[in-house]
């Protein structure tokens, strides 16, 4: 039996449905994160799995238990929110020790898992700062602390680092990458960012619109898509009409074929190229973005505009707006998708 089995879990405010039968497995110790738009339903589905909101229908079981009805603070799960919500009137130590005193555990008694979590969250020294005294990571890092002292069964972490500058949320990130896996801890993550999402899970549940539209690991996310949303959400994914495909690759497909930006090439004079790369295509620069190592194509083939990524080796590369290009597409990445 899986650790975590949601079974047609159902949720409305009024008549509002906000998702309805979601139906899905974790196991123990998995990263599992919930990516969409913003509204498309994760964090309230993350606040039902945590009971801080009342499911309308469905089941929650953690390890063989049914815990769909079990109160918030009996659930066992610890939940990290955007906003840190920390208390501003606490010490560090403080707020990372309230779990434990909600139990009726001492400071005394707690003292030796407050030193082993200010060491874990790298807090030492801290202890006796007030939350305005430190850094928006720093703060982040005893919310995080205040849900992991209390030895939770499932950590629940919605988009904690979204408030972050990039060079933070980096860095943190691979933080409670490295924590969740030194305690084995099972991790529900939500977050809108892709790239996020792709270094961070072993698996990702893909909402749009209170619906799971896909679920896997970060490759097949990526690479098989299954429908246009998936496809567009995912990256920069070139979508080209059933027409087009038939005309320019000959591919058979009801619906529209999905082309990667990577897996277009420039054609370079003289060289050879394999079976599984197309015959070259007229292609015309309409403009393009420097993105550090990345070159951003906006190119126009007939009747159809693409992106196209090329790494950035060298000036040389950079084409000016309006030069005239052959492209070839690999054949063995050009996914069909449904509706």
């Amino acid at each position: 039996m899986s650790y975590v089995t949601i079974n047609k879990l159902s949720k409305c405010f009024g008549e509002v449905t906000v998702f309805e039968d979601i139906e899905f497995t974790i196991e123990e110790g998995e990263f599992v994160t919930l990516l969409g738009p913003s509204g498309c339903g994760k964090s309230t589905l993350l606040r039902t799995l945590a009971g801080l909101d009342k499911a309308n229908k469905g089941e929650i079981w953690v390890d063989g238990v049914d815990i769909t009805h079990t109160q918030a603070q009996h659930r066992e799960i610890g939940m990290v929110f955007q906003s840190y919500a920390l208390f501003p009137n606490m010490t560090v130590e403080d707020n990372i020790a309230f779990g434990l005193k909600m139990k009726g555990i001492s400071k005394k008694d707690a003292k030796e898992d407050l030193q082993k979590m200010l060491a874990l969250v790298e807090l030492g020294g801290k202890e006796k700062c007030h939350p305005h005294e430190l850094s928006g990571g720093q703060r982040q890092r005893v919310a995080l602390a205040r849900a992991l002292i209390v030895k939770p069964r499932i950590l629940l972490l919605d988009e904690p680092l979204s408030a972050l500058d990039a060079k933070i949320r980096k860095n943190l990130r691979q933080q409670i990458l490295d924590i969740q896996k030194e305690l084995n801890l099972t991790t529900i993550f939500v977050t809108h960012d892709q790239e996020e999402a792709m270094l961070m899970s072993d698996r990702i549940f893909l909402m749009n619109q209170g619906e799971i539209v896909q679920q896997g690991n970060p490759e097949d996310i990526y690479t098989k898509p299954v429908n246009e949303f998936v496809a567009s959400f995912m990256g920069n994914y070139n979508l080209i009409s059933a027409e087009t495909a038939k005309h320019w690759f000959n591919i058979n497909s009801n619906n529209k074929v999905a082309i990667r930006p990577e897996s277009i090439y420039i054609k370079d004079a003289g060289r050879q190229y394999a079976d599984h790369i197309s015959s070259p295509k007229l292609a015309k620069i309409i403009s393009h973005q420097l993105l550090g190592n990345v070159i951003r194509y906006n190119l126009k083939v007939e009747n159809e505009e693409l992106t196209v990524d090329l790494l950035n080796r060298s000036s040389e590369r950079l084409m000016p707006k309006g030069s005239s290009i052959e492209l070839l597409f690999n054949l063995n990445e050009i996914q069909p998708v449904g509706v």
